[in-house]
């Protein structure tokens, strides 16, 4: 069955918080170290689309296979026309083209809200091994990189760096 995507509901949270639970509580990619429960998410998807920002969700076989977001990228009203992206696949779904789908589309979304720059945050390893994938799918995408900030965050017994990319939109 063909994945598809669409904006994301409420009843999409429970799918939301376990898919994101996984990377809080198994990996390094993301530095939350307490997963947000379902309500949690909730509020997120409701602030999002009150703010006319994208929230989307990768649908294959009736069940959520993965999900994108674009957030505000710093609290500063000068701000208000960038964004930073973020973008998980469930366990067992990477490698089939999901995550370009939501990116590709992610990035259209962002274009018509008139979002004029989006900013990949992507924690990784010293040794770049961790985000590997994660800058390939960004980099097939057009963002370039600006940046990297070392030994920003420690997490499970582990020193990560960030590595910044961008996109222009317009």
């Amino acid at each position: 069955m063909e994945p598809r995507v669409r904006p994301a509901e409420k009843a999409d949270m429970e799918a939301v918080a376990a898919v994101y639970a996984h990377y809080v509580t198994q990996t390094g990619i993301t530095f939350d170290e307490q997963a947000p429960d379902a309500a949690a998410w909730r509020v997120r998807l409701l602030d999002l689309r009150e703010r006319g920002l994208p929230f989307l969700v990768a649908e294959t076989g009736g069940e959520v296979a993965g999900y994108a977001l674009a957030a505000p990228w710093k609290p500063k009203s000068a701000y208000r026309y960038t964004v930073e992206d973020s973008v998980y696949l469930a366990p067992g779904r990477t490698g089939a083209g999901l995550g370009t789908l939501l990116v590709g589309s992610l990035l259209g979304a962002c274009a018509e809200a008139g979002i004029r720059s989006v900013i990949a945050v992507i924690a990784d390893t010293p040794d770049g091994a961790q985000a590997a994938a994660s800058v390939a799918l960004h980099e097939r995408h057009g963002f370039s990189h600006t940046g990297r900030l070392e030994g920003v965050g420690y997490k499970h017994g582990a020193w990560l760096d960030t590595v910044l990319m961008q996109r222009a939109l317009v």
